[in-house]
Protein backbone atom coordinates (compact mmCIF):
# COMPACT_ATOMS: atom_id res chain seq x y z
CA UNK A 1 0.00 0.00 0.00
CA UNK A 2 0.87 3.54 -1.05
CA UNK A 3 0.47 6.74 0.86
CA UNK A 4 0.01 10.04 -0.59
CA UNK A 5 3.41 11.17 -1.47
CA UNK A 6 4.48 8.12 -2.42
CA UNK A 7 1.32 8.07 -5.04
CA UNK A 8 1.70 11.24 -5.94
CA UNK A 9 5.21 11.23 -7.30
CA UNK A 10 4.42 7.96 -8.78
CA UNK A 11 2.24 9.44 -11.30
CA UNK A 12 4.55 11.63 -12.03
CA UNK A 13 7.41 8.99 -12.78
CA UNK A 14 4.87 6.84 -14.29
CA UNK A 15 2.38 7.96 -16.35
CA UNK A 16 4.05 9.89 -19.58
CA UNK A 17 3.30 13.34 -19.79
CA UNK A 18 2.28 13.75 -16.53
CA UNK A 19 3.07 17.78 -15.26
CA UNK A 20 1.34 17.63 -11.83
CA UNK A 21 -1.00 15.58 -9.49
CA UNK A 22 -2.88 15.78 -6.54
CA UNK A 23 -4.88 14.07 -3.87
CA UNK A 24 -8.04 16.44 -3.44
CA UNK A 25 -10.78 15.96 -0.55
CA UNK A 26 -13.91 16.98 -3.03
CA UNK A 27 -16.17 17.96 0.25
CA UNK A 28 -14.18 20.69 1.22
CA UNK A 29 -12.33 21.29 -1.87
CA UNK A 30 -8.65 20.98 -0.18
CA UNK A 31 -5.79 19.26 -1.40
CA UNK A 32 -4.44 16.67 0.87
CA UNK A 33 -0.96 17.01 -1.29
CA UNK A 34 0.27 18.22 -4.55
CA UNK A 35 3.51 17.86 -6.18
CA UNK A 36 4.53 19.48 -9.77
CA UNK A 37 2.78 22.87 -11.29
CA UNK A 38 4.49 25.82 -12.16
CA UNK A 39 4.52 29.24 -11.64
CA UNK A 40 2.03 29.29 -14.40
CA UNK A 41 -0.12 26.61 -13.09
CA UNK A 42 -1.52 26.49 -9.43
CA UNK A 43 -1.98 23.17 -8.85
CA UNK A 44 -3.76 24.13 -5.69
CA UNK A 45 -6.44 26.22 -7.06
CA UNK A 46 -6.86 23.66 -10.18
CA UNK A 47 -7.41 21.35 -7.74
CA UNK A 48 -9.83 23.07 -5.41
CA UNK A 49 -12.03 24.24 -8.71
CA UNK A 50 -11.97 20.68 -10.12
CA UNK A 51 -14.24 20.15 -6.70
CA UNK A 52 -17.06 21.96 -8.12
CA UNK A 53 -16.72 19.74 -11.17
CA UNK A 54 -17.17 16.93 -9.54
CA UNK A 55 -19.70 17.78 -7.23
CA UNK A 56 -21.45 19.07 -9.90
CA UNK A 57 -21.44 15.74 -12.14
CA UNK A 58 -22.47 13.90 -8.86
CA UNK A 59 -25.36 16.58 -8.45
CA UNK A 60 -26.41 15.63 -12.14
CA UNK A 61 -26.41 12.17 -11.49
CA UNK A 62 -28.48 12.66 -8.26
CA UNK A 63 -31.24 14.51 -10.46
CA UNK A 64 -31.38 11.94 -13.59
CA UNK A 65 -31.55 8.74 -11.07
CA UNK A 66 -28.52 7.48 -11.84
CA UNK A 67 -27.27 4.91 -9.31
CA UNK A 68 -23.80 4.71 -11.17
CA UNK A 69 -20.37 5.44 -10.03
CA UNK A 70 -18.15 8.16 -11.90
CA UNK A 71 -14.95 6.05 -12.82
CA UNK A 72 -12.60 9.18 -14.19
CA UNK A 73 -13.66 12.69 -15.61
CA UNK A 74 -11.49 14.01 -18.48
CA UNK A 75 -11.16 17.57 -19.45
CA UNK A 76 -9.50 18.49 -22.90
CA UNK A 77 -8.07 21.72 -23.73
CA UNK A 78 -5.46 22.36 -26.66
CA UNK A 79 -2.44 21.75 -24.68
CA UNK A 80 -3.42 19.66 -21.49
CA UNK A 81 -5.61 16.85 -20.50
CA UNK A 82 -6.67 17.27 -17.07
CA UNK A 83 -8.09 13.60 -15.89
CA UNK A 84 -9.95 12.75 -12.36
CA UNK A 85 -10.10 9.83 -10.79
CA UNK A 86 -12.56 9.38 -8.11
CA UNK A 87 -11.25 6.95 -5.11
CA UNK A 88 -13.06 3.58 -4.46
CA UNK A 89 -12.40 1.71 -1.20
CA UNK A 90 -9.86 2.14 1.99
CA UNK A 91 -11.32 5.94 2.70
CA UNK A 92 -11.48 6.82 -0.68
CA UNK A 93 -14.56 8.21 -0.13
CA UNK A 94 -15.08 11.85 -1.12
CA UNK A 95 -11.78 12.06 -2.38
CA UNK A 96 -10.11 11.70 -5.82
CA UNK A 97 -6.82 12.10 -7.71
CA UNK A 98 -6.30 14.72 -10.44
CA UNK A 99 -3.41 14.57 -12.76
CA UNK A 100 -2.71 17.00 -15.51
CA UNK A 101 -1.26 15.71 -18.79
CA UNK A 102 0.92 17.31 -21.73
CA UNK A 103 -1.04 16.30 -24.67
CA UNK A 104 2.13 15.87 -26.86
CA UNK A 105 3.14 13.60 -24.68
CA UNK A 106 1.17 12.03 -23.08
CA UNK A 107 -1.13 8.46 -23.94
CA UNK A 108 -4.40 8.82 -22.19
CA UNK A 109 -5.36 5.19 -22.38
CA UNK A 110 -2.03 4.40 -20.56
CA UNK A 111 -2.49 7.66 -18.37
CA UNK A 112 -5.76 6.13 -17.32
CA UNK A 113 -5.13 2.49 -16.96
CA UNK A 114 -1.81 3.73 -14.93
CA UNK A 115 -4.46 6.08 -12.62
CA UNK A 116 -6.46 3.16 -11.92
CA UNK A 117 -3.31 0.97 -10.67
CA UNK A 118 -2.24 3.82 -8.30
CA UNK A 119 -5.28 4.37 -7.23
CA UNK A 120 -6.00 0.63 -6.19
CA UNK A 121 -2.31 1.06 -4.31
CA UNK A 122 -2.94 3.82 -2.49
CA UNK A 123 -4.03 3.62 1.21
CA UNK A 124 -5.64 6.96 2.61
Amino acid sequence: MANTETSLKECLSSIDGATAAALVDYTSGMALGTLGGSKDFNLEVAAAGNTDVVRSKLRTMEHLGLNDDIEDILITLSSQYHLIRLLKGRGGNGLFLYVVLDTGRANLAMARHQLRRIESELEV
